[in-house]
This record gives structure tokens, C-alpha cells and sequence, in this order.
């Protein structure tokens, strides 16, 4: 059995990607953690045991966990990863010939666990051990930053989603997340649970400008049987939508993709944040969004990678006819107009399935969870009153590598 597919959102969950957030977290103030992209500041130590926690409950449940950290200093073991990496963070043209070296002779002699602690999760000016003689260190406060920290790394959905039998490695929309991708793309080129794997890169795998065509995993979701659903959100363009499902009909891994226009804000800023696949037949949606006059589309296509692009009526009926059941189980957020909007915002509606009818949620949002068990649904409930915060659940805080079709 191939190891590296995703058939499904509800299918068995076997094999998942996380990040134990540490030391970017401990990088985040209220001064700077907006242009980090990050709502709050978390208390590092709460965040780390809540996430533990996570992580266990996912073991508990017979799925294997590999951690975001771990896999990065694992690359860094190889030489040409550990040089490419190397040469993108420290160039000269970002630091001088002079700064750029004093730098790249402090970072190579750190063991790799260290070094890839600092490539997640920033490097300031007061950290750096060495005096240069570049006129940059002199310029610089000491709380600013060498290397930016990459809290948003916490999300491992976004980076890299894995579809059929490939993986998309996302270009990302914000300026403070375009540089995860590349931790990524090391990872699956040089590491060796990755590097003989018999997998797909359909889009995303070359260190270059893709311009609009930006795409983020939370906005993907594998239904299954061949169909894939996009949401078109602040974060994913239709530049980026085409361009995925042209790769995935070239190399016959899917044979639909529905792209569902999203509104552009804060809020809904992913399609999973909204609406995620629960059982075969059930949804958890949040209506203030997921409404009746949503736009969509339906792209189809050959191994020609030519598109055909035709405007669904009504975006349920799509998906009802792409599963080939109906009409579907929706659950919207629970509690009145407020309750259901606060609820919204902790991330009631982003579960991460773990088979047909089991996921795994937030035990603070009680009237959506309470909702969950009246319709059969298992919640296997998890602190996050820190991680939350950072405005994501659980599928947001996951990246399933290995999971059973349905």
C-alpha cells in the first residue's frame, strides 16, 4: 500500500503532519504579532501542553504523528538540503557578503535540532552570540528580527496538502507565510521517509514567483471518489485553483474540482473554517457564510491539462452529485446568532475527522459539540484555550499524509 495518499476527509486517518509550537510563539508581542499574522499573544507553555495533548489523542486513536520540527533538523542532516536552505535564508543580498557570512559561520555549527528551532521560529538580533564587523548589526535594535519567526508554521494544513496521490506545496498568499513553503519543499525532496516515495508534486515544488497563483490548504478539501472542493478565500485565487486541478487531471489523479467563491475576510479566512466533511453524507457549516447564493464552478479535464470550467446552480447539489449521495446532513454552528458567531471564531466548525463520524474539536465549543453528539457524531475533545487563539482548529493544526478513501 502506497503510504503517501489522501482519498478522502472522513476516511481513517493514518498518518498526519503537526507542529508543536515553541520557539516563535515565545518571538510573538503585541507589537509585532499582527504582522506576523497572528491575532494574539499565547502563553508558549499552555500551547505547548495543550498541543501535546492533541497529538495524543491522534496517537490514541492508531495515528501515526510526525512532527513539523523533527522532520526539518532530519533534513538538515543532508548536506544539500542543509545548503539550499542555508543559501535561501542567509544571502547575501538579504544581509551583505559580510553580515550574510558571520551568520551562515554561527548557524552551521549549531547542532541540527537547533537550527531548524531557529529556522521556524525566528532568530532577533539579541540572540546572535558574535559581534560583525557589517554595518547592519549596528543598525538594528536588538529586539528585531534576523530570521522572521513562522508561528503561523502551527498550521500545518496550509504549507502542503496532499490529494489522491500527490501533494500541492502551496504558495502562500501573505508575505510572513511564503517562507514555510520552502521548509516543504525540503522536506519532501531530501528527506528519506520522502525522498524515494512514490508521490506526485502536482503544483508548488519549484522555489519561484508564482504570482496569483497563491493556494493554501485550508481551503481544500479531498471529497473523495476522485472529486476534489476548493474555496476561493482571501488566501486562494482562482489563478491558484486552475493550476492545481490542471496538474491533477494531467497525471489522472481526479476528475472534478468544484471552486466555491468564499468572502475575502478574517473570519472565513479558509474554506475549512466554515464547512469540513464529517461523514459521508454530513457537513459542519457555519450559515452566515455557507449560504444558498454562493458562486461556484466545476473544472474538469484530460491528462491534456486542458480546463473545462462550467458555473454550478447551487454549490450542494455538486457536491451531492460528485459523492453520489443526498440530500446531505448539514450541522450549522450552534447557540443563537451570538453564541454561533463566537463559536465560529473558536473554530467549532474546523474538526479534524479521523474516520466517518469521529473527530477531533475544541471542548470550549459546547453548543456546536453538543449538537455534533445529537446527530452521531463523536467529539473527541481537546483544550484550546492558548491554541485557539491563534485562530485555528484542529484540521487547520494538521496535514494528513496517509489517509483511506471512502
Amino acid at each position: 500500500m502506497n503510504n503517501f495518499y489522501v482519498g478522502s476527509e472522513i476516511g481513517q486517518l493514518r498518518t498526519v503532519m503537526l507542529h508543536r509550537p515553541e520557539r516563535a510563539l515565545t518571538h510573538l508581542t503585541p507589537s509585532n504579532c499582527h504582522d506576523l499574522l497572528f491575532d494574539d499573544v499565547l502563553s508558549v507553555e499552555r500551547a505547548g501542553e495543550e498541543h501535546d495533548k492533541f497529538a495524543q489523542t491522534l496517537r490514541d486513536q492508531g495515528v501515526e504523528v510526525l512532527l513539523l520540527q523533527t522532520l526539518l533538523a532530519e533534513t538538515l542532516d543532508v548536506p544539500e538540503a542543509k545548503a539550499w536552505l542555508m543559501n535561501l535564508k542567509i544571502s547575501d543580498y538579504t544581509f551583505g557578503p559580510s553580515f550574510a557570512n558571520d551568520i551562515r559561520c554561527y548557524l552551521n555549527d549549531l547542532p541540527h535540532h537547533e537550527l531548524a528551532s531557529m529556522f521556524l521560529g525566528g532568530l532577533a538580533y539579541s540572540e546572535l552570540p558574535i559581534a560583525s564587523t557589517s554595518m547592519l548589526q549596528a543598525m538594528h535594535a536588538p529586539s528585531d528580527f534576523i530570521i522572521d519567526p513562522l508561528p503561523n508554521h502551527l498550521f500545518t494544513r496550509d504549507t502542503s496538502c496532499w490529494l489522491y496521490g500527490g501533494v500541492s506545496i502551496n504558495p502562500m498568499a501573505k508575505p510572513a507565510r511564503k517562507r514555510e513553503t520552502n521548509h516543504l519543499r525540503a522536506i519532501y525532496k531530501w528527506h528519506p521517509r520522502f525522498s524515494n516515495g512514490d508521490f506526485i508534486t502536482y503544483f508548488g515544488g519549484e522555489n519561484i514567483d508564482y504570482d496569483n497563483a497563491t493556494i493554501e490548504g485550508g481551503d481544500v478539501t479531498v471529497l473523495g471518489k476522485g472529486v476534489v472542493l476548493i474555496g476561493m478565500s482571501e488566501r486562494t485565487t482562482p489563478q491558484g485553483v486552475e493550476n492545481l486541478a490542471s496538474s491533477l487531471f494531467k497525471h489522472g489523479q481526479a476528475k472534478q474540482v468544484i471552486a466555491m467563491e468564499l468572502p475575502k475576510h478574517r473570519s472565513c479566512m479558509h474554506l475549512d473554517t466554515v464547512m469540513t466533511h464529517m461523514r459521508e453524507d454530513t457537513f459542519s457549516v457555519y450559515p452566515e457564510v455557507i449560504r444558498k447564493d454562493i458562486q461556484c464552478w466545476s473544472l474538469t479535464g484530460d491528462r491534456s491539462g486542458h480546463l473545462n470550467v462550467r458555473e454550478e446552480d447551487y454549490f450542494l447539489t455538486a457536491i451531492e452529485k460528485a459523492l453520489d449521495v443526498g440530500p446531505l446532513n448539514l450541522i450549522t454552528t450552534g447557540g443563537d446568532s451570538f453564541e454561533a458567531e463566537r463559536e465560529q471564531w473558536n473554530d467549532a466548525n474546523n474538526v479534524l475527522t479521523v474516520r466517518p463520524g469521529v473527530v477531533v474539536g475544541y471542548e470550549r465549543n459546547t453548543y456546536t459539540n453538543e449538537k455534533y453528539d445529537k446527530a452521531g457524531i463523536t467529539v473527541l475533545s481537546i483544550p484550546g484555550d492558548e491554541l485557539g487563539r491563534g485562530r485555528g482548529g484542529a484540521r487547520c493544526m494538521s496535514c494528513p499524509i496517509h489517509r483511506d478513501g471512502i
